[in-house]
């Protein structure tokens, strides 16, 4: 496989997270009004910088309540409308008629919040999901189902074993990889997140096991991995959305483009 190929698997990602931080970095207010400002600068920088993929944390949006949320929206589809891939980053999971619920808010055509991929938590069983993933795949969307995440207390969790012996990150996805098996069409729609910034054997498996699994990877830039280690971090066998954040919203309005080259050319390199 050539160099050249395994570049044209990575895609950066960019995290859109007002955290207070950032929206002083872009000059806003830390309020209803602040966060307005922010999504009227940051929707044509994203098209200029010509990022493809982005990845709006919808707590930061929630946390200033519906005022919060009707901009989430506006976010939402203004970036959809010129192109731009929207991965809803909202973790929900549960079971039954709720998890329906959750997959209409977020995947169903015409939804004020539709977007293009959603992430899942899947601690009540990655079966659970399926409301979300059945309507996913009906609409030619996608699905990352947390598997290994970059923060250090989930740990525990993650690397506990199974009844089948796997680890629970494992057994996750394992349990996404069959779902794929059994719904042709859906591999290059869903896939997994594994944060930059663990390592997979202490899971007990690696990703190369899983090849054409796409990988949502958090933990680049501000959490201390390095996008010029993507292509040793993950194998090159499977779509790879690095994600960054912060490393490049606090060089605010005036730096953020060259921030996110200087990012292109480190993921790429």
């Amino acid at each position: 496989m050539s160099a050249e190929h395994n570049r044209s698997l990575r895609t950066l990602c960019v995290g859109i997270d007002p955290h207070p931080s950032v929206l002083e970095a872009w000059g806003c207010a830390d309020s209803d009004a602040g966060l307005a400002s922010f999504v009227s600068k940051i929707v044509p920088v994203l098209v200029d910088s010509g990022v493809r993929v982005v990845k709006p944390q919808v707590a930061f949006f929630e946390r200033l309540g519906v005022a919060g949320m009707r901009q989430l929206a506006v976010l939402i589809g203004e970036l959809r409308a010129l192109g731009i891939v929207v991965i809803g980053d909202a973790k929900r999971g549960d079971i039954g008629s709720t998890m329906s619920g959750y997959a209409d808010a977020w995947l169903a055509p015409g939804s004020d919040f539709e977007v293009d991929f959603l992430t899942a938590v899947p601690y009540q069983g990655v079966g659970a999901l399926e409301p979300a993933l059945r309507l996913a795949a009906e609409h030619d969307k996608g699905v990352f189902v947390l598997a290994a995440t970059s923060n250090p207390e989930a740990g525990d969790t993650q690397k506990a074993r199974r009844a089948d012996g796997m680890s629970v990150a494992h057994g996750v996805v394992d349990d996404v990889s069959k779902w794929v098996l059994n719904n042709p069409g859906t591999q290059s729609r869903f896939g997994v997140v594994v944060g930059a910034t663990v390592s997979l054997t202490d899971f007990g498996f690696d990703m190369s096991d899983y090849p054409g699994m796409p990988i949502l990877a958090p933990g680049f830039g501000y959490q201390g991995a390095e996008l010029s280690q993507a292509s040793t971090l993950f194998p090159d066998t499977s779509p790879l959305f690095a994600v960054v954040a912060r490393s490049v919203l606090l060089a605010g309005e005036a730096g953020f483009t060259d921030a996110v080259r200087s990012a292109e050319g480190d993921l790429h390199s």
